[in-house]
């Protein structure tokens, strides 16, 4: 075993690289309040009690070709999550949006993956969070993900999920204490399929690891679950208002958020999952059962369609970075 110190671990650095580091482009650190491009040093103090506790909040959006796309919406969600377990990023959205965009212009790529982590601060190893004297704010600049459908245009298979839905308030913030998520992604990594969605205690749907899910009925009606009980996805939110616009133009009659049993997902017409880096992804299966005739539907698709173009195209939810 080596002791290192900082004259060894600027010898060292170099043999501790890795070959996913090369999809981290930047990180801001509160901590010394600084840029960094070098993935060795895009650290997290171990007392801070974002590590040894899960105690703080963060958000997750896509700069694309040099626009990040609905900062506010996220921006205000972090607020929300902040507020939830009496937590104040230290500064307002102004400044955090220059940070944000001095970070990603750090990482000299115009398409990526922007998550801003607020965490309760280093301090002490207990749980209590006075031991902190004050947040701390990381940003990071990191590869993007393809939308799903392009890189599985023939559809996503979902399972249902054995692991509970987080209980109110808890289901409505984003915390960093990501731990029913990450098990609930080894269940589909392990039961091969795409994602798997939770249930509640009424067997009525909740939400994917990282995405919302929603249905369309087959009398045209596109229903989410009621928000109560799942995270208020900003891309499930802006999926809802561009299908609003289209309600009563085709096979979309209504959209709605309420409550959706089990059944209700068997008989769909359309199973959907919806989320930041996958966009709209249209489900094949359910429970190993075929949904609608066993195709990505159409209302998906289009849905898909008009998100990608309000990515690109909508300059009213987009901040250039160049």
């Amino acid at each position: 075993m080596n002791r290192i110190t900082l004259d060894t671990f600027a010898r060292q650095a170099a043999s501790w690289r890795k070959p996913y580091q090369a999809a981290y482009y930047a990180m801001y650190s509160s901590q010394w309040d600084g840029l960094t491009t070098d993935p060795l040093l895009m650290a997290v103090p171990i007392d801070d009690h974002l590590v040894h506790r899960g105690d703080g909040v963060f958000e997750a959006f896509k700069c694309v070709n040099g626009r990040l796309y609905n900062l506010e919406a996220h921006l205000t969600r972090l607020d929300d999550s902040a507020a939830s377990i009496f937590l104040k990023c230290p500064i307002d959205h102004a400044a955090l949006t220059r940070l944000i965009v001095e970070t990603v212009r750090a990482g000299s790529q115009r398409d990526c993956t922007v998550r801003v982590f607020l965490s309760r601060g280093p301090g002490g190893f207990s749980v209590s969070p006075s031991q902190s004297p004050a947040p701390h704010l990381y940003i990071v600049s990191a590869k993007l993900g393809h939308p799903f459908m392009t890189d599985h245009p023939a559809g996503a298979r979902v399972g249902s999920s054995r692991i509970p839905v987080k209980p109110a308030p808890f289901s409505s913030i984003k915390s960093c204490n990501y731990m029913p998520n990450v098990l609930m992604k080894h269940e589909a990594e392990i039961g091969g399929v795409d994602f798997t969605v939770s249930f509640d205690e009424a067997d009525c749907l909740g939400e994917g690891a990282t995405e919302n899910a929603g249905i369309v009925t087959r009398d045209g009606r596109l229903l989410f679950p009621a928000l109560d009980r799942i995270l208020k996805g900003t891309t499930m939110l802006r999926v809802a208002d561009l299908a609003r616009a289209l309600a009563g133009t085709g096979p979309l009659k209504q959209v709605a958020f309420e409550p959706i049993p089990r059944q209700a997902v068997r008989d769909a017409a359309e199973l959907m999952l919806v989320g930041t880096t996958i966009d709209v992804a249209a489900a094949i299966a359910f429970d190993g059962q075929p949904i609608g005739n066993g195709k990505p539907g159409p209302v998906a698709a289009q849905l898909n369609a008009l998100l990608g173009r309000d990515v690109r195209e909508n300059a009213s939810l987009q901040t250039p970075v160049w």
